[in-house]
């Protein structure tokens, strides 16, 4: 019986530990495209920004698309938990974020302005969350994800009092992307230097 009980749980942490393997594996894949999507997009939009026109409220508008497509990716690669309907929510609202910016387009940019801050702050919150959940050395203790978060809540808010004011500007916004992409690749690294570390080990 006591056989049997080690085998079970050999089984067991053989089969958790694949399941680490292979979410590491897609958050790598995802963190990294969803950062060199980011600093694509920042250069685009860096050109297009002079006026809120159609290019650039159609670029303000694919932006949190690429944020939706990423949760919805990362949603279907993580287990059941807190993280899994999190990053559902942050999927959601940035859908309604980018029906919303494609709205407020017509009314300039201040409301552009104030509809992207505030989806910054909400999905920052998010993006925090999700990376205090994965903070296990597996998954490459998540600081950079931690700090962009941070930065996204803490940028958002800037942003609805730059909009408030009398001079509004699209301008910070290519910095904003800029940065996200940074801090995500730096992620998709740490998990890639955490998955060859492991290989060796078990080499």
């Amino acid at each position: 019986m006591s056989t049997q009980r080690a085998t079970a749980t050999t089984r067991t942490a053989s089969a958790t530990t694949q399941a680490a393997t292979d979410e590491r594996s897609s958050l790598l894949k995802l963190y990294l495209g969803r950062g060199l999507l980011a600093v694509a997009w920042a250069l685009a939009f860096a050109r297009a920004h002079e006026d809120a026109d159609a290019v650039a409220i159609t670029l303000l508008v694919v932006y949190p698309l690429i944020d939706a497509v990423s949760s919805l990716l990362d949603h279907r690669a993580t287990p059941e938990g807190t993280e899994r309907r999190v990053t559902a929510f942050n999927g959601v609202l940035s859908v309604l974020a980018a029906l919303a910016i494609g709205v407020a387009g017509a009314g300039g940019e201040a409301p552009v302005l104030h509809v992207f801050g505030a989806w910054a702050v909400v999905s920052g919150a998010a993006q925090v969350i999700v990376g205090v959940r994965r903070r296990g050395p597996e998954f490459g203790r998540q600081w950079p994800t931690l700090i962009s978060g941070g930065l996204s809540f803490l940028v958002g808010i800037t942003y609805n009092i730059q909009a408030a004011g009398d001079h509004p500007s699209l301008d910070a916004l290519s910095v904003y992307a800029t940065g996200g992409g940074v801090w995500f690749m730096l992620q998709a690294l740490l998990l890639g230097r955490k998955s060859r570390r492991l290989r060796t080990r078990t080499a």
